[in-house]
């Protein structure tokens, strides 16, 4: 189904570049819930990520690439607005962001649920630069009114409120995803051939693709044909091992390979910046069939938790005659980074970019060591169903700081020595972990971030009443 497809007279957006050469096109893919773990290239033996290992052939890979939140809607409004979601009050999954858990020691503020019109979003900036822009896949910022036609986009498919799909075939997806298909179709084909669509059409413009797939989301559905692959495979020993999570996976993986190729074969890949990256980590609690989805590990927890397993995500940029093949990044950048990065590849004037808080990382591209910041900041001041808890987080350097809001507690964590989070030297490190905190605490004030309020109801017997269920926090 077209949601929406505003047609612009070609020589409106050729005049919007002519006075220099024509700006790279942007290929931005966002996978949801997908694991740092989760490919080849990054040390999975059982899922089988050729494409997405050839990208990280062809470009930089970022070790310490971080996701903005660790759930997606929050990430998502990042994405599009260069802004921490804290600032944006949009720090819930929004389906989730009613107060649903009345008897738990804090209650977690009700935050917006839809991304303001006000916010510039780096499609809005993209169009003043002759860009035609599509969005084809999750959206999940907003119902009518609030979708990617009122947010900058020329082009939409799938894009509404939903945060996932009822199923990955045809026609059951239709119960929540507004898109046509042939019966038998997969979701991430689908979207992978309107994607494909997209570039042969505006080959000779420039054109900005942000594709966030459904998968690896739930419902966990893979091809048959595929399943019965990594059944074949499976070791119920190994932490990773889900033979229908590794089929969307190589799906998704597939759609990767479609994409770039597709890029090839229209003359549009030496001009082309490609993203590839993930909205939050993999799913490591039970919160699925009563069985862990994929495992992080060595990476702590997972979705829902400020735990590294949680926000560390695949971070693939390749940029032709700019970023080195097989080149490796190890400055931190996070979701809040993109927006003013391509914005600057685009040529958008800096001036337009002063309300952004994150930065571009160009030059990380080009080779540069490090960026002029030494500080990320995280705020999921909710519950979530996969046990993670109310907190704030900063990294400095090495050093991570989690302040819990439930019962005031700081945890800090040394990420060279133990990526694992599984040494606190709070108690050892005390002043380390009072300034850090400190530090914390002014960015929170800064960002007039909504904090929890204690909740006068608590009743721990009772706490979990349509809350998260019981359980261990760390991947096993």
């Amino acid at each position: 189904m077209l949601l929406t497809r505003r047609r612009f007279l070609p020589a409106l957006a050729a005049g919007a570049y002519a006075a220099g050469p024509r700006p790279p096109n942007v290929v931005f893919i966002l996978v949801d819930d997908y694991g740092w773990r989760d490919a080849g290239y990054n040390g999975s033996t059982f899922y089988e990520t050729p494409n997405i290992d050839r990208l990280a052939r062809d470009g930089t890979v970022f070790t310490n690439g971080y996701s903005a939140s660790p759930v997606c809607s929050p990430t998502r409004s990042a994405i599009m607005t260069g802004k921490y979601p804290a600032r944006l009050h949009l720090t819930a999954h929004l389906q989730g962001a009613a107060n649903r858990f009345h008897f738990t020691k804090v209650l977690q503020p009700n935050t917006r649920i839809e991304l303001p019109l006000g916010e510039i979003t780096i499609a809005e900036l993209l169009r003043g630069r002759g860009y035609r822009s599509a969005c084809i896949g999750k959206w999940h910022l907003g119902k009518s009114g609030y979708q990617p036609a009122e947010q900058g986009f020329d082009v939409s498919f799938a894009g509404d409120e939903a945060g996932s799909t009822s199923s990955f075939f045809y026609p059951k997806w239709k119960t929540k995803i507004p898109l046509e298909g042939q019966d038998g179709d997969y979701l991430t084909d689908r979207l992978t051939s309107l994607a494909a669509d997209f570039i042969r059409e505006n080959k000779n413009r420039p054109f900005f693709l942000y594709l966030p797939h459904f998968a690896v989301h739930t419902p966990i559905e893979g091809k048959p044909e595929k399943v019965r692959k990594y059944r074949a495979k499976s070791k119920p020993e190994s932490p990773q091992n889900y033979e229908e999570y590794a089929a969307m996976i190589e799906s998704l993986d597939e759609s990767v390979g479609n994409i770039l190729d597709t890029l090839q074969d229209a003359g549009a890949a030496d001009n082309t910046l490609v993203i590839f990256t993930a909205d939050n980590g993999g799913v490591s609690s039970r919160e699925w069939k009563g069985r862990p989805i994929t495992s992080n590990l060595p990476l702590r927890a997972g979705k829902g938790h400020l735990y590294e397993g949680g926000i560390r995500v695949p971070t693939i940029v390749r940029w032709p005659g700019v970023t080195k093949p097989a080149s490796t990044c190890h400055h931190p950048i996070l979701s809040v980074d993109y927006a003013p990065t391509i914005a600057d590849a685009a040529g958008v004037p800096s001036a337009k970019l002063t309300a952004m808080d994150g930065r571009s990382f160009t030059s990380l591209l080009k080779g540069a060591p490090s960026l002029d910041r030494d500080e990320i900041f995280w705020h999921y001041p909710h519950y979530s169903p996969q046990l993670g808890r109310p907190s704030a987080a900063i990294r400095r350097g090495h050093d991570k700081l989690i302040l819990f809001f439930e019962d005031d507690r700081g945890e800090l964590y040394n990420l060279k020595d133990d990526l694992g989070e599984t040494n606190d030297l709070a108690a050892l490190q005390p002043a380390k972990a009072l300034a850090m905190r400190r530090r914390l605490e002014a960015w929170l004030d800064e960002t007039k971030a909504q904090l929890p309020a204690p909740n006068p109801n608590h009743d721990a017997a009772r706490e979990r009443e349509a809350g998260p269920p019981s359980g261990p926090t760390t991947a096993k």
